[in-house]
């Protein structure tokens, strides 16, 4: 997820700007002074600050934590007046910049006030506008006027609107009458491809219009076809196997996508960066993000396995990258059945509560079963004493009422 957020922000800023790579990506150096109270991580937050925000809470909701006040309040202060989110806004106070508005940001971020509860108004606002820049294929750009609509994106607001209580098959383009689903089947490859049967594409190409096989699309693809979000828990058992269908519904795209999925992680349990210089190397954003993908879908096995992969191999990824990547790691604990507080060995939680505001204290927990059980006992033993003391007092009433009567005889 990370790293396909970092490309598709690229995409997006070179297609807006006419091919200048941003400055994050040109240095890489983080700006701490950047940062401001409340959010989590310390690097630069212009791309990806609503965006790590919303993974930080989702995840401590997922592990029963209770996120510090500021943190909250930091991300509902990001949202604009129509209802989307930028990446990052610096100046709250400031209109949002209408080329920058992230699809991705916003429905991450309503996943994440949906969680937190009590944002009702906040969400319906971002719902409603996710609806109005809805493309005429029924799918999402990364950002709206900038593209056309991609399968990450997609899938991503398809959580957003499950999460929301929306029926997404229902979401509707105004022109065509399009539904996210029918969008996401447009980047599905047929079974016979040689590239990646039944994965999904990000986008066609722009030049030839072809498909070519995303592990990290097929993903979100495959998450959204299911109707589900970031969170996704694990589905019914797939019996299909890794066999590939001509998909006709969301459900055969979905099953299509996992079975490429398995059958490219089955051989070294990780997927391999496609990033420049990259060869050979672990992609554990994006295994993780399949790790959700494969478990949503009913690929217990596989899943699992990759799960264990990432618990041996990913706490280093994790420290370098901050709280997104916590969080992917949280998620594919809690779809496999894995513990995020002994991940490996590493307290995925504590280590992504370190990297913001301290969460809120625990309320009080209710009497423990040895609390309980001291209690109860605490009052047999007083009633224990009051018993013996009447039985005591009878006792020496009768001694006292004896002697009297042996006295008058």
């Amino acid at each position: 997820m990370t790293v396909r957020r970092c490309a598709a922000a690229l995409v997006a800023a070179t297609a807006i700007v006419g091919g200048a790579a941003p400055a994050a990506f040109a240095d890489g150096a983080p700006s701490p002074a950047a940062v401001p109270p409340g959010l989590y991580g310390t690097k630069d937050p212009q791309y990806d600050g609503v965006f790590r925000q919303s993974f930080a809470l989702l995840a401590q909701q997922t592990a029963d934590v209770r996120p510090a006040a500021q943190a909250v309040a930091w991300l509902t202060g990001q949202q604009c007046a129509d209802g989307s989110f930028m990446s990052f806004r610096a100046d709250t106070t400031k209109a949002c910049d209408a080329t920058k508005l992230d699809t991705n940001a916003t429905s991450a971020a309503i996943q994440a006030l949906v969680a937190l509860g009590g944002h009702d108004d906040a969400v319906k606002k971002g719902v409603a506008w996710l609806k109005s820049v809805q493309q005429d294929d029924g799918g999402w750009p990364y950002t709206p006027g900038a593209g056309g609509s991609d399968a990450n994106s997609t899938g991503i607001v398809i959580g957003a609107l499950a999460a929301a209580g929306e029926k997404p098959a229902s979401v509707k383009s105004a022109k065509g009458g399009k539904s996210p689903f029918d969008a996401l089947l447009t980047f599905a490859l047929p079974c016979d491809d040689p590239t990646g049967g039944g994965a999904f594409a990000s986008q066609p190409d722009a030049k030839t219009q072809k498909l070519y096989a995303n592990a990290d699309a097929t993903a979100a693809a495959v998450t959204g076809s299911l109707g589900k979000g970031l969170t996704a828990t694990a589905g019914p058992a797939d019996t299909k196997g890794t066999s590939c269908e001509k998909a006709a519904t969301p459900e055969q795209g979905a099953h299509n996508g996992a079975a490429y999925l398995a059958r490219t992680l089955a051989a070294t349990g990780f997927l391999k960066s496609t990033m420049p210089g990259a060869a050979d190397q672990p992609d554990y954003s994006n295994t993780a993000d399949a790790v959700v993908a494969l478990a949503a879908d009913g690929m217990a096995d596989q899943a699992k396995k990759s799960a264990d992969w990432l618990s041996k191999n990913a706490a280093a990824w994790a420290k370098e990258n901050g709280p997104a990547a916590y969080a992917q790691l949280v998620f594919a604990a809690d779809a496999t059945g894995a513990d995020p507080k002994n991940f490996g060995g590493v307290n995925l939680v504590e280590a992504l509560n370190a990297t913001g505001p301290a969460p809120q204290a625990a309320p009080s927990a209710s009497p423990s079963a040895q609390q309980k059980e001291e209690k109860k006992n605490d009052g047999i033993s007083l009633w224990w004493i009051v018993g013996v003391g009447l039985v005591a007092g009878i006792g020496i009433g009768f001694l006292i009422s004896g002697r009297k009567k042996n006295q008058q005889l």
